[in-house]
């Protein structure tokens, strides 16, 4: 069992264990004690879709209102003509048989790949190096895609992905404690309407379960979904 901090017990007992209103909760979570560096904030849902069905994966990506207050190092498949533009756009590495080489030789130094449809035939056989990573390219969430410069923007600014995991979870970086209230509840309003949005028509019963909120080492605050 995973042992926690002083610190953390102590906000964990300071946690109210009810559902409460996003501004009260945003408010909860900002107020646990700060550590030496500016956590992120991430929200977390658990949804009533069953995993095990394709039809109802829940995979996709937002940019959300404020960023995620962090740059994302982008790579892009691209051919090599578009390289430089690419580049020009954020990417830290772009090209085709040289990056996809480099790739399936380990290097894996980068958040994000963006691919162009035109090379999938290549880096398609990078699946095996990319995919447990959870950074191969998917049209799913916009890293597969013609406009190959305006996604390296949109990443690199910190357009955020996120899938369902085994358990029915999914979740996602909303922002930094440093935000401002608004801001943050700005961001996690964007992500819950996205989720919401995105509903599979297959699934039956109750679509989203449960969220939380909470920062890197802080405990989690228990959102109130109807009223989020």
């Amino acid at each position: 069992m995973k042992q926690r901090s002083k610190r953390y017990n102590s906000e964990a007992q300071k946690a109210d264990k009810k559902a409460m209103p996003l501004p009260d909760a945003v408010k909860k979570v900002k107020s646990f004690s700060s550590t030496k560096f500016d956590q992120s904030v991430e929200c977390v849902m658990h949804l009533g879709i069953d995993p095990k069905q394709a039809d109802q994966m829940i995979r996709g990506a937002i940019s959300l209102p404020h960023g995620i207050g962090k740059a994302r190092k982008v790579i892009a498949f691209c051919e090599d003509s578009d390289a430089a533009a690419a580049k020009a756009a954020g990417a830290i590495e772009a090209g085709c048989d040289e990056l996809i080489e480099k790739v399936s030789g380990g290097w894996l130094d980068f958040d994000v790949a963006i691919a162009s449809p035109k090379v999938m035939g290549k880096a398609g056989k990078l699946g095996r190096v990319l995919g447990p990573q959870g950074k191969m390219p998917s049209p799913k969430n916009g890293t597969v895609t013609a406009d190959v410069i305006q996604a390296v923007k949109d990443f690199a600014a910190g357009k955020v992905e996120f899938r369902n995991d085994s358990g029915g979870n999914i979740h996602a970086v909303v922002g930094k404690l440093s935000f401002d209230e608004v801001k943050l509840q700005d961001n996690i309003q964007a992500f819950i309407e996205q989720i919401k949005k995105m509903k599979p028509n297959a699934m039956k019963g109750v679509y989203i379960k449960k969220v939380c909120i909470s920062a890197t080492m802080s405990p989690s605050v228990i959102l109130d979904v109807s009223a989020a």
